[in-house]
């Protein structure tokens, strides 16, 4: 009976982005983790750049020390990709503009819409809010104008406006030709937004 060559692997797992991202999160500095977690700032800078692996119990005491769970340093990522022609039409009111939600219908950290706007499209003549604590408003190309409470702001190509979410406005294409304009919107810290319909 042949035996087949067997090769363990040697490939270590690449922890040091994640640990440095909860770091960050968690807006400690290198020399406070060393201090709670009783390691070096070389080690630990080490370990962040995946040069040195640290044992399990290191690997313990670090996750405790950031207040994650280990097996979350394992874990794939979760994306979603959704393309163009893909992505939901939803109506916000309005005229002359046709939306998309771009980020994936149940994401509720982040909702992007895509929006379209041709020469003279307008939103809702009255102010009106959305149900978000920031609005951020981005013109891809093109031209608009937001319309708040007491201030109103032309936006060119490139530029980007943020806001309270609940804040009264509107907004107008100013140019003659369509604009193309990104609105993220992000819930309050203490909820989730709920999917655009």
């Amino acid at each position: 009976m042949k035996s087949l060559p067997v090769q363990g692997v040697r490939e270590a797992v690449q922890v040091g982005a994640r640990l440095r991202s909860a770091r960050l999160e968690r807006r400690y500095t290198l020399e406070q983790v060393a201090q709670l977690s009783g390691m070096t700032k070389g080690f630990l800078s080490r370990v962040e750049r995946d040069i040195t692996s640290p044992s399990v119990a290191s690997l313990v005491t670090l996750c405790h020390v950031l207040q994650i769970e280990v097996g979350s340093l394992f874990t794939a990522p979760r994306t979603t990709l959704v393309r163009l022609e893909d992505a939901l039409e939803v109506d916000l009111g309005g005229i002359g503009i046709d939306e998309r939600l771009v980020t994936a219908h149940d994401e509720r950290s982040v909702q992007v819409l895509r929006s379209v706007i041709q020469p003279g499209g307008h939103g809702e003549d009255e102010l009106y809010s959305i149900d978000c604590e920031i609005e951020i408003c981005h013109v891809a190309t093109g031209r608009i104008e937001i319309v708040l409470n007491e201030e109103t702001h032309a936006l060119d190509a490139g530029d980007t406006l943020t806001f309270p979410g609940r804040e009264p406005h509107t907004w107008r294409n100013l140019g003659d030709t369509e604009a193309v304009v990104l609105f993220v919107l992000l819930p309050g810290r203490d909820s989730r937004a709920a999917p655009v319909d």
